[in-house]
């Protein structure tokens, strides 16, 4: 019986973030629309804890606005193929976890962009889960048209909300962002539901958070393995559940280039700009275990690396991309985990730009 291995895709495999690339390219200062709506929801999913809400739901928050300015589904596959970017190394590396675990990917993103990635690194479709819609479905009138166009203009020209360190209730933040708050309440939970176009907030389920978690609990039941034969890589806000489901059933959780959500539910942090290494602990994991896996992390070294039980062919890549010095590989622990957030998360801005990498 092969391990399962199962990533996110947005992080570890490419270094997009597909929806604010959408949004940046078709809505007039679309980078800063979806950047106030993101850290939005972050308050709702991680600090306020709204029901029904779950982080990652930005993804159907910015669907009405690009509709607005006439985004469709053919448009928005177009788009996802001319601007993939890939993780370097990540095809290699999928190929090698494929030949040892059975790989799926499970992903907050729009099926439009999956199955684009899917076509560039010859990934079966099936083996994924990710946010299913047509956007085609929905109408808009265009006195509907012009108020969205409107809207997205005022939600551009707000502050990005600032989240207190320790903040639970809505009366923590400062009373500028308390309002920001209710006026994005009033914005999609008022205005926007009453429009067709509204549809999209009960129909659209973006596959984050809750979702994610649910997806690996369909993986392994599919495959008939418990989830402590599972390894979940993560990076951001929308795998916290996948990863505390994960460990709390004795699998192995890892943050590849993760922000402080990432780092703070994960065991192992990867800070590397290459695939490769995440190939190396996918493959000592499935064919050793957890503790194995566990234990070549913790002792992260050229020699160490010599002795474990890891394919030549494996080895002889890593070597040869990395003849000095090696990526950083670290158990995560409450002691480092403070500077370990702040190090991976400046270095995932490095990979993925700055304002792909600050969000949540």
């Amino acid at each position: 019986m092969k391990r399962v291995f199962i990533s996110d895709c947005e992080g570890p495999i490419s270094k997009n973030d597909n929806a604010f690339e959408l949004t940046t390219h078709f809505v007039p200062n679309g980078n800063k629309l979806f950047t106030v709506i993101s850290r939005y929801d972050d308050v709702l999913a991680d600090i306020l804890k709204r029901p029904n809400y779950k982080a990652g739901d930005t993804l159907k928050l910015i669907l009405p606005f690009l509709k607005a300015y006439d985004v469709t589904d053919s448009k928005m596959h177009e788009f996802s193929m001319r601007n993939l970017v890939l993780i370097a190394g990540i095809k290699g590396a999928l190929e090698c976890i494929r030949k040892v675990a059975d790989a799926y990917i499970v992903s907050t993103s729009y099926e439009h962009y999956i199955k684009a990635l899917c076509q560039t690194l010859d990934f079966p479709y099936e083996n994924t889960y990710c946010t299913r819609l047509s956007l085609d479905k929905y109408y808009l009138t265009s006195e509907e048209k012009k108020k969205l166009q409107s809207t997205a203009k005022e939600i551009a020209q707000m502050s990005i909300i600032e989240i207190p360190f320790e903040a639970k209730t809505l009366k923590d933040f400062p009373k500028k962002d308390q309002n920001i708050i209710r006026r994005l309440d009033e914005i999609f939970w008022k205005e926007i539901t009453c429009t067709d176009c509204g549809r999209i907030f009960s129909e659209v389920n973006p596959v984050g958070g809750s979702e994610k978690a649910n997806a690996l609990k369909d993986i392994a039941k599919r495959k008939g393995v418990a989830l402590k034969d599972v390894m979940y890589v993560g990076d951001s806000i929308t795998d916290i559940e996948a990863f505390k489901l994960v460990k709390e059933n004795g699998g192995l959780t890892v943050s590849f280039n993760g922000n402080q959500y990432a780092i703070k539910n994960a065991e192992i942090a990867i800070l590397s700009e290459n695939g490769i290494v995440t190939a190396v602990l996918a493959e000592v994991f499935s064919r050793f275990g957890r503790q194995q896996a566990l234990n070549l992390a913790k002792h992260w070294n050229s020699e160490a690396l010599k002795k474990s039980p890891i394919s030549q062919a494996l080895l002889d890549s890593l070597f040869t991309l990395y003849p000095d010095e090696l990526p950083k590989v670290k158990i995560i622990i409450s002691e480092n985990m403070e500077n370990l957030a702040k190090e991976s998360s400046e270095f995932r801005k490095k990979v993925r730009g700055e304002a792909i990498g600050r969000l949540g």
